[in-house]
């Protein structure tokens, strides 16, 4: 919620579509980058610590961007570069709130069940689209003149949340109190050595599996945010933008991500012993016929399953996601360097997302122009159908190489240190 929130300060025109590709953008180069950083220091300090680093970044940038705002502040020299400068602050210590969730569960999770908690993984992420969605959109129709409350409400909550994990989280089993176990993963057996992070990311890179998941999730980051930030934009574009699916984005979003999440894990333990690459593929699959039919859709006079379709893209984007980030980054680097795994395949995730973030915002239009009095006026070509097909052009060869890819690691699986 203290993320996405820009995105519906974008729909309701405190920035431009431009303005957004490019805030997003760079924040996501932010968040990829700081990962070569926050996942060596996850793994140092533990989850436990950095969780509430994240917690604690993120409030006090989401309140100054709720300040800037009110006050009207340009506190970077303009207000765009205000929103940019502090949203990549946001982005940095995000980074830490995904590295932070899996370092810890992977203490406390068997490998055997971490398809399962992938989906648990998947089922944080939807709800937090959710809130980040429909709770936004509430928070501008409730306060349509005082747009700071979309940053400010979400610092509120974290400090809630900041408070519960500070009570209540604990890095391993046995710092609670209980007894440790082996995991059956790539730490086990520990032999008690700690590497240095440079030498712990080389060898992960080095680790073909590895590497080849990091880009099956760079394809991910493409596609998850394109679907998430411009499927709006695109229905709406095509005449869908009052159906049920656009007018509740974050419910339909969070349901298709549970679906997702809870699919893919449950699929993987039970049904693929615990491999992650044969899910990735079926989900990839259903990625790639979802982008390929938009296409012929848009050919009829009345294109009412596009709203429809995204959404099942979404649950199979989101399905691949926590499946991979979520659950193989723990399974290939193991309890001692889940940190740095995490870092190096979600780096690889928000490389995606900054691209799509750049190559979406300069090219599709804008919504509104902005007139030479300050006023603004609906853009007319924002409402022809053709200056869209770039999102679903893009989007084929992004998920047929993430396919490929996934069927690449079909029959790979964490094994235990001989």
């Amino acid at each position: 919620m203290a993320r996405y929130n820009l995105n519906q300060y974008m729909d309701v025109g405190g920035i431009t579509n431009s303005e957004f590709g490019t805030i997003f953008g760079w924040g996501s180069a932010t968040y990829g980058v700081a990962f070569l950083i926050n996942g060596p220091l996850t793994d140092r300090w533990g989850g436990r610590t950095t969780i509430l680093l994240a917690a604690g970044g993120a409030l006090v940038t989401n309140a100054l961007m709720g300040y800037a705002i009110y006050t009207k502040s340009a506190l970077f020299g303009t207000p765009f570069h205000t929103m940019l400068v502090l949203y990549c602050a946001n982005m940095y210590f995000q980074s830490f709130g995904a590295v932070s969730i899996v370092k810890v569960n992977g203490s406390w999770f068997h490998l055997r069940e971490r398809g399962t908690f992938g989906g648990i993984f998947g089922i944080l992420i939807s709800l937090g689209v959710f809130f980040a969605y429909d709770g936004g959109k509430m928070i501008t129709d409730a306060l349509p003149k005082q747009l700071e409350w979309l940053f400010l409400i979400p610092a509120g909550i974290l400090v809630v949340f900041f408070v519960l994990c500070f009570l209540f989280v604990r890095d391993s089993p046995s710092k609670a109190g209980l007894t440790d176990f082996d995991l059956g993963d790539a730490s086990t057996p520990d032999d008690g050595t700690k590497e240095s992070a440079p030498k712990v990311i080389v060898r992960l890179l080095s680790n073909p599996i590895i590497l080849t998941i990091a880009l099956i999730e760079l394809c991910s980051g493409f596609l998850r945010q394109a679907i998430m930030q411009w499927g709006r934009g695109f229905s709406k574009a095509v005449g869908e933008g009052g159906s049920f699916v656009i007018e509740n984005w974050g419910v339909v979003l969070c349901i298709a991500g549970i679906t997702g999440g809870m699919f893919a894990g449950t699929i993987s333990d039970h049904l693929f012993q615990s491999r992650r690459g044969p899910v990735a593929a079926v989900l990839y699959a259903i990625m790639l016929a979802g982008a390929i039919v938009i296409i012929p859709l848009l050919l009829l006079s009345s294109p009412g399953p596009v709203p429809l379709l995204l959404a099942f893209m979404s649950m199979a984007i989101i399905g691949v996601h926590g499946m991979l980030s979520g659950t193989a980054s723990a399974d290939f680097g193991g309890r001692k360097n889940t940190g740095t795994a995490v870092g190096i395949i979600d780096g690889f995730v928000y490389a995606g997302s900054m691209a799509q973030s750049f190559i979406y915002g300069a090219y599709l239009p804008e919504k509104v122009i902005i007139c030479a009095d300050t006023t603004t006026r609906p853009n007319p070509a924002g409402e022809i159908i053709d200056n869209w097909m770039i999102w679903p052009y893009a989007m084929i060869p992004i998920a047929l190489v993430g396919l490929v890819l996934s069927l690449r690691v079909w029959n790979a699986r964490a094994r235990p240190k001989s």
